[in-house]
């Protein structure tokens, strides 16, 4: 299982007052994407792919291939994650990874939900404005998702948007309900879901906001951690002698297969926010927020936490066995070369870092 986070600071500009999709950044992941699922379209779709559909983006598409030379002397490489979570020479096809697509809201989402405080306490007599609140901020992240998943599909990505305030809701801004056998369904009938930030229902504040990134903290927790057989492959009667399972979740869930990224507009977690502070160093792995000097690694509107949100989140994952990297979107060709297993400049965030360092 790969689930991908696409920020909304890589796919917007999360500045902008007005929103804005970042079309260049957007195009230039998509070909990304779709030159991985090239080379893997054998295991990953239970349908035969039409080749002839992408020799539209071949010339685009070839200088990905050169891309690891430039980034070949990084010396923040990360062997280990993808060693750990390569896929390319993976010969069973049952053990090759489907993919999830998430995405940030960025300017279209943020504004208007900070506007209307979705997400704070509120009178029965503010309900009414509040409801306009949250109307606004879901007609605005689905505009950015169509946008998305045109760009995707303009790459013959079988992409299918899931809206995220359909199927979920949440107590105290916190997921409590998901209909995850959708997103299992799709994935078993190859196609690749997308979900994005959203505003949902709140047990308890009524509607709040759900952030990209604990979505898929809840994916990996649902179709990695604790379901991960449920997600079946093509060929799943290999599997059938395999009767201990569930016996390790530790190991199920760090298995080659899983791979949780998440891209964003810098080169991963640094011990001060890159951006005010010239002197910030990258950390290489993470596994506490006592590594960071200073928790204000955010500087635009940012309604789900910023960079500090996101590592609680994969922090959480940390502690169940379940590794994650942070990587830098905006340079060309870290998306297909940390799908393909290849050298990425990053963060890794796991339990184990000391074992993990190089």
């Amino acid at each position: 299982m790969i689930i991908l986070k696409l920020g909304g600071s890589i796919l917007t500009d999360k500045n902008s007052k007005i929103p804005l999709v970042d079309f260049n950044n957007l195009n230039r992941i998509a070909i990304e994407i779709s030159q991985f699922i090239g080379q893997n379209s054998d295991k990953y779709y239970t349908a035969n792919n039409n080749s002839d559909d992408n020799s539209n983006n071949s010339n685009n598409i070839n200088n990905i291939n050169n891309i690891n030379n430039r980034n070949s002397n990084n010396s923040n490489n990360f062997n280990n994650f993808n060693n750990d979570c390569d896929n390319t020479n993976n010969t069973n096809n049952n053990l090759v990874p489907k993919m999830v697509i998430v995405h940030g809201a960025g300017s279209f989402g943020h504004p208007p939900a900070k506007e209307y405080k979705i997400g704070e306490s509120f009178s029965d007599e503010e309900y009414p404005n509040k409801r306009i609140g949250f109307s606004k901020t879901q007609s605005a992240v689905k505009e950015l998702n169509n946008s998305v998943c045109n760009v995707l599909l303009k790459n013959n990505i079988p992409v299918v948007s899931i809206q995220t305030s359909a199927i979920l809701t949440t107590d105290n801004g916190r997921i409590n309900y998901c209909n995850i056998d959708i997103i299992k369904n799709f994935l078993n009938n190859g196609f690749i879901p997308i979900l994005y930030g959203d505003v949902v229902l709140d047990k308890s504040l009524k509607i709040a906001v759900i952030s990209g990134d604990q979505i898929i903290t809840y994916l990996a927790d649902n179709l990695i951690f604790n379901n991960e057989n449920d997600v079946t492959n093509n060929n799943t009667d290999n599997n059938t002698n395999n009767t201990n399972t569930n016996t390790n979740t530790n190991t199920k869930a760090n298995n080659n297969s899983n791979k949780i990224v998440l891209s964003t507009d810098v080169d991963g977690v640094f011990n001060k926010n890159p951006k005010t502070n010239v002197d910030a160093k990258l950390i290489n792995c993470l596994s506490s927020l006592s590594d960071l000097e200073q928790l204000d690694s955010t500087t635009n509107v940012d309604v789900t936490g910023g960079m500090v949100g996101k590592i609680k989140e994969l922090l959480d994952l940390a502690k169940k066995g379940i590794d994650s990297f942070i990587i830098n979107a905006n340079v060309e060709g870290n998306i297909f070369n940390v799908l393909n297993g290849n050298e990425v400049k990053g963060t890794l965030i796991s339990n184990e870092c000391m074992n993990k360092k190089r």
